[in-house]
């Protein structure tokens, strides 16, 4: 199956060097380019990729404002973001994850870290660096990262938290599945049912109510 990519990111040289390096990659395809964040806009409605590189500081529209609305879009529903940067400060890595990113990458990862998270993204996985992880984490702690319902974590089943728990601690849908002893198709509409009760976008953001919510301990 190929992964369609659109990338986005106000200097040529380094959408160029990204094109060429996902050139090499037999499973993924550049569908589309943008130079800010408002060009992405009408970028993605058009292509409809699988996911989104995005920076965050571009003219006229920055990557949080663009990832932001093309969250909220519901024919784009599909759309991972994974937000490519050179920022990793605080207020960038809670507002690209409250945005809807679905991951968080530096510039300076390696090639296949690159292209293994594009796959990650694609099948519905998270993506954080490890130090952006960390930073999340101490987000948490220190209440940054936004206040989480208790009513709705109130009413997952037993197995949705054994499930919320697995997705928190970084596990793909076949580990949950093995973990708990069901199969990588029920772990997956758990997952499904779960976005939809606690009213996350994606993976990312159940990571954060994971550990927000206790289910998965912080350095634990």
């Amino acid at each position: 199956m190929m992964i369609t990519v659109v990338l986005v990111d106000d200097q040529g040289l380094v959408r160029s060097g990204l094109r060429a390096l996902l050139a090499n990659s037999d499973d993924i395809q550049v569908v589309g380019e943008a130079v800010d964040g408002r060009d992405a806009l009408a970028v993605v409605a058009r292509t409809k990729p699988d996911v989104v590189l995005m920076d965050i500081r571009m003219p006229r529209l920055d990557g949080i404002a663009a990832t932001r609305r093309i969250a909220r879009t519901p024919e784009l529903a599909r759309v991972a973001i994974v937000m490519l940067t050179t920022f990793d400060g605080d207020d960038e890595i809670f507002a690209a994850i409250r945005a809807g990113a679905a991951g968080y990458l530096l510039k300076d990862a390696e090639p296949g870290e690159l292209r293994d998270g594009i796959r990650a993204v694609a099948a519905g996985d998270v993506l954080l660096s490890a130090s952006v992880t960390r930073k999340v984490m101490i987000g948490i702690v220190a209440g940054t990262c936004g206040p989480v319902d208790d009513h709705r974590i109130a009413e997952l089943t037993s197995r949705e938290r054994e499930v919320l728990a697995g997705v928190g601690r970084g596990l793909s849908n076949a580990e949950i599945a093995a973990e708990i002893h069901i199969s990588p198709a029920t772990a997956r509409t758990y997952v499904s049912r779960m976005l939809s009760k606690l009213g996350a976008r994606d993976r990312a953001q159940l990571v954060v109510i994971a550990y927000q919510t206790g289910l998965v301990a912080v350095g634990g």
